[in-house]
């Protein structure tokens, strides 16, 4: 089996048909149509965002398209295959599966739906749902796509998480900053910066709970504040730049939409996130909370202390934490064990007894491996892993079809190993010569 990779957050997954096909009532929705079809809509919607490899999933498909079936033309019903769109998923903040959201009248503030997974219950909340939103628009609330186009000047609270900047706040919020800003320059009177206002006060929204606020998104009117405009070259409006510590700033050049902006911004934001931890498997726990919070975990056994000395070990765990932070956007868990200190784990991943170091790559949802063959060195694990980004590269199950039992041990020290202490044995006592006749 090969092993098929998404491009955004690389995942590895077994190739699996979407649940729903172009005959099912339900729409299927990518970052292509999403925007478009959804949050630029008048209608409600109803979106589940799933996985095909889920069984929940798998269990809720019929459910789901017999509620899109009867609630054709009154309620818009969408499907997202969010292991395939992972840069989707993750600006609606999905974290499992299947998750699903109601798209009301603001399509900016989706709301989760936490009821039931049958037909009728997802139809009883749709309707529910359409109910608010007809007795919004009665006692005069907008509602749809439109509501968000409010101007600057109107303070409607959509933009709250934008940061205003003026020529005097500027230096001190930007430029010494450890964050990353990315800085729309407007000016009121503009048609596109009009446009760009509700996905700019969105995406902002988004990004700082995504980013932990690592990622802020700001506007500076550079009618006004005329001395940044000057500086930074300010010729046409809206601009957006991207200030980085250390950097000079640098033009953005991408989709004005939200999805378009939120993508770039946790670009950014992964590229200077610290690399993901190296942890030694000590217990069953390391083990199981790395390799199910990321749908692949890197897995290396290192020879034997005894074998490397500390010098050796930390030469190998050099390799692994240099491969870490260039597959950092990946998300994925690096761990790593002793020869020997987790023998069954070995023989699942076909290692056991022979050739350390080595690796094997983890899907711990599918319970699929695949196995270094090359070098453990940088070129050889980096081909190794660049071969399983582009869906290349053999799997095998992981014996018995699940993790074994993992022993508690105690964490390497960071010392070379010392030889186990032998008893001092009397052989005063000991007639050799009739032992040797004897063993003859």
């Amino acid at each position: 089996l090969l092993f098929v990779l998404g491009t955004v957050s690389c995942t590895l997954f077994l190739a699996v048909n979407g649940l729903y096909s172009a005959s099912d009532d339900v729409i299927e929705l990518t970052p292509t149509n999403f925007n478009k079809e959804v949050i630029q809509s008048e209608s409600l919607w109803l979106v589940e965002f799933y996985a095909p490899w889920c069984g929940h999933c798998q269990r809720l498909t019929p459910e789901w398209k017999k509620a899109a079936t009867a609630l054709k033309g009154v309620v818009k019903v969408g499907a997202v295959d969010a292991d395939k769109h992972q840069s989707l998923g993750g600006q609606y903040g999905v974290r499992g599966f299947p998750t699903i959201k109601i798209f009301g009248a603001n399509k900016n503030k989706a709301e989760d739906y936490q009821g039931g997974r049958t037909s009728e219950a997802i139809v009883d909340a749709a309707l529910s749902a359409l109910r608010s939103l007809v007795k919004d628009r009665l006692g005069g609330k907008s509602g749809g796509y439109s509501s968000g186009r409010q101007s600057r000047e109107s303070g409607g609270g959509d933009k709250k998480d934008v940061i205003e900047l003026t020529d005097d706040s500027f230096d001190k919020n930007v430029i010494n900053s450890d964050d990353v800003w990315m800085v729309e320059f407007y000016a009121p009177w503009c048609g596109h910066c009009k446009n760009l206002e509700p996905e700019w006060a969105a995406a902002a929204t988004e990004v700082k709970e995504q980013t932990k606020g690592k990622v802020k998104l700001a506007a500076v009117d550079a009618t006004v504040n005329q001395m940044l405009a000057s500086r930074y070259g300010i010729r046409g409006f809206p601009t957006i730049k991207i200030f980085q510590k250390g950097e000079d700033p640098v033009d953005y050049d991408g989709g004005r939409t939200r999805s378009d902006i939120i993508a770039r911004a946790l670009d950014l934001f992964s590229d200077n996130a610290p690399p993901p931890e190296l942890l030694e498997i000590i217990s069953e726990d390391v083990l199981k909370t790395t390799c199910d919070a990321h749908q692949l975990c890197i897995i290396s056994v290192l020879p034997h202390i005894l074998d490397t000395g500390a010098s050796g070990r930390n030469s190998y765990l050099d390799v692994m934490l240099k491969m870490a932070e260039k597959y950092k956007k990946k998300m994925w868990g690096w761990l790593w064990t002793e020869a020997g200190a987790q023998s069954d784990l070995e023989s699942s991943l076909g290692i056991g007894g022979f050739g350390y170091p080595a690796m094997a790559a983890v899907n711990a949802r599918k319970m699929k491996f695949a196995l270094l063959k090359g070098s453990f060195s940088e070129q050889g694990i980096n081909e190794f892993l660049r071969e399983l980004s582009v869906g290349r590269g053999s799997t095998a199950p992981v014996g018995g079809g699940a993790f074994p039992k993992i022993h508690a041990v105690e964490p390497w020290d960071g010392k070379d190993g010392e030889l186990p202490v032998e008893d001092d044995i009397d052989l005063s006592d000991v007639d050799l010569d009739d032992w040797d006749k004897d063993e003859l």
